[in-house]
């Protein structure tokens, strides 16, 4: 029997999902082999996660049926998803920071004695068992909230593969993840292939697609667009199918005049990096690069105030700058984006309309009175700016999908008109015509003169996107590199501490 006409694993047949006036999924279809990598892709808000939530059991379809082995199932809960052998590695990290990494591993399958009691002993040995799955040795004892929010994510990992699931679930995967981390991933994945598991490949990474991917799936505005063998298409094919048109330069950078010197930082330290000295220009991009860990987000929350300066100078326009909270670094001209919107920048039960407008109250206020209808009219020419549909204003910003809500966070910064912005992963989990939009505003701020401060661990980004790139290791800056006569080896060696061991 082929690949081709071999009873699937898993059939999703015609499923439709709707929130208020949002049609989420319009009779979408979807289907899985035992033994393959089955990748989905669409921009976001195409519906893809949607269908992985039905699939979970953590939200009802309204219409549609889920067959396993050809036989239909009933998945409610996601206690219903487990039973059915289905495991679900989702893109936001799905643990308790507080709890320690044993207590997550636990969850929803604690041991426990005959009379009801947990049992510690064995749930230590059972994370010890699982966390060894995939080659993690950590204590189980530590709190989760102490890793980095990579290794919170290989041990998520480590639980979705202790399930023995015959259906694996990942949803963008590798954001979080270090280069290491992310090759462990991709062996973990072929021993799950290897061992007839059926896998679902969520990412807008297209090179790890075409690494990995044996099928491509392409869902958008809800809707099924096609199926392709990975091997009979091209990057270019899966971008029309996904935005339906074709995406030329993805990289927007126009010829730039540089202006005079915004953020100069000399002998900076704190958080556990310095000294660091640079300086940013009116009118340029400066990309900080460097493995997870190097202090490329400490040393930015250091500038914010987000993290208390333990030596050092920093001068705005020329100017001494001390920021020791946010509130003091955006009154004086400088804003920040977190990497985490979720955990970091969103307040996600709150309208669209309080999380772009929090930052700027003050602009609004008039004897302590705030003005509502200015502070629309500002918020809704944002969100016009950022291709955020207006419609969206009094929505929680949780109701948006992932690309949408960095739009929100990015309204935000705009909003308060700073001369200085500080991008920490400005794409991360963002789709790729919602980069390239991302990219034209990047491009169209630095050409209104914004001096700008990007962290990025994608590296055709870095180099693309920047005029200059600093590449950190150890918390200091080991190479100042201009982009254009640069390459992704030369950063990376730079990253790795490769380069200067070969000049030494």
């Amino acid at each position: 029997m082929t690949a081709e006409t071999q009873q699937p694993l898993l059939q999703l047949r015609s499923i439709s999902k709707r929130f208020g006036a949002t049609q989420a999924l319009d009779r979408v279809s979807f289907d899985l082999r035992a033994g393959e990598i089955h990748a989905l892709m669409g921009e976001n808000g195409a519906g893809k996660s949607t269908l992985m939530k039905i699939l979970a059991g953590n939200i009802a379809r309204d219409a549609g049926e889920i067959l396993i082995d050809g036989r239909s199932v009933d998945i409610s809960h996601p206690a219903d998803a487990r039973a059915n052998g289905i495991a679900i590695i989702h893109q936001e990290i799905n643990t308790v920071p507080d709890m320690t990494i044993a207590e997550n591993l636990a969850l929803g399958v604690e041991p426990t004695s005959q009379f009801g009691v947990l049992n510690r002993k064995r749930m230590h040995e059972d994370a010890e068992a699982k966390l060894a799955l995939i080659g993690l040795r950590l204590d189980p004892r530590l709190p989760l909230g102490s890793l980095s929010i990579g290794m919170q994510q290989m041990v998520e990992i480590a639980r979705a593969a202790s399930e023995n699931a015959r259906i694996l679930v990942l949803d963008e995967p590798t954001a979080a993840l270090s280069r290491a981390e992310t090759e462990e991933l991709y062996r973990i994945i072929a021993d799950a292939k290897d061992r007839g598991v059926g896998l679902i490949y969520i990412s807008h990474r297209m090179e790890e697609v075409w690494r990995l991917a044996d099928r491509v799936t392409v869902f958008r505005d809800g809707k099924y667009v096609g199926t392709r063998e990975r091997a009979e298409i091209e990057p270019a094919d899966v971008v029309r199918m996904m935005v339906g048109r074709d995406i030329q330069d993805l990289y927007s950078h126009s010829s730039r005049e540089v202006g005079q010197t915004v953020l100069e930082v000399n002998e900076l330290c704190g958080n556990g990096i310095g000294p660091v000295s640079f300086t940013i220009a009116a009118g340029e991009i400066v990309c900080f690069a460097g493995l997870i860990g190097s202090g490329r987000t400490e040393m930015a929350r250091l500038i914010f105030g987000a993290e208390r300066r333990d030596a050092g100078e920093v001068a705005l326009h020329g100017k001494p700058y001390s920021a020791a909270a946010p509130k003091r670094a955006i009154a004086q001209g400088v804003m920040m984006v977190p990497e985490s919107r979720k955990e970091q920048a969103l307040f996600l039960d709150h309208s669209v309309e309080n999380n772009v407008a929090i930052s700027s109250l003050d602009r609004f206020a008039s004897a302590g009175v705030l003005k509502s209808r200015p502070i629309r009219r500002a918020v809704l020419e944002q969100m016009d700016f950022l291709r955020l549909r207006q419609s969206a204003i009094a929505l929680p910003s949780r109701s948006l999908s992932g690309g949408n809500q960095q739009k929100a966070v990015l309204a935000r910064a705009l909003l308060t008109e700073s001369e200085l912005l500080i991008l920490d992963e400005p794409t991360r989990g963002v789709d790729i015509g919602a980069k390239r939009e991302i990219y034209e505003l990047i491009d169209e701020l630095v050409g209104q003169g914004k001096a700008i401060l990007m962290i990025s661990s994608d590296l055709p980004e870095a180099i693309g996107t920047s005029d200059r790139i600093l590449v950190m290791r150890n918390g200091r800056i080991k190479a100042d590199l201009r982009s254009s006569e640069t390459s992704e080896e030369e950063v990376m060696s730079y990253a790795t501490g490769t380069a200067e061991e070969e000049q030494s």
